[in-house]
């Protein structure tokens, strides 16, 4: 049985490349060798490489070891949908309003 892989829309396959890029330039500045970050992130030197070009079949944890091997960076990633404007409103029209008013007593 073959593996279906997620069709990447071109604006996210572009934002996946971005991520790849600061990852990479992150580990330059850093003065890391692409071999002491995949080990530490439990990975190989081509996997991290993929990462590094934003390839889309990485999985997500395997970003996130590689960010947390760069210091922990994998903590930006709770910054992830933390303020969903769009989906509060959505969730305050489907709010049910009370019917009736609280009795006086």
């Amino acid at each position: 049985m073959s593996k279906k892989s997620a069709a990447i829309m071109p604006d996210t396959q572009k934002i996946l490349e971005t991520m790849g890029e600061q990852i990479k330039k992150a580990r330059l500045r850093r003065n890391l060798a692409a071999e002491l970050v995949a080990e530490r992130a439990g990975i190989s030197r081509a996997t991290l490489w993929a990462v590094e070009k934003g390839t889309p079949t990485v999985a997500i944890g395997t970003y996130a070891a590689v960010l947390h091997a760069l210091g922990g960076m994998d903590k930006d990633l709770e910054q992830i949908a933390r303020d969903d404007e769009f989906g509060r409103k959505l969730q305050e029209l489907n709010i049910p309003v009370r019917a009736r008013a609280k009795r006086s007593r």
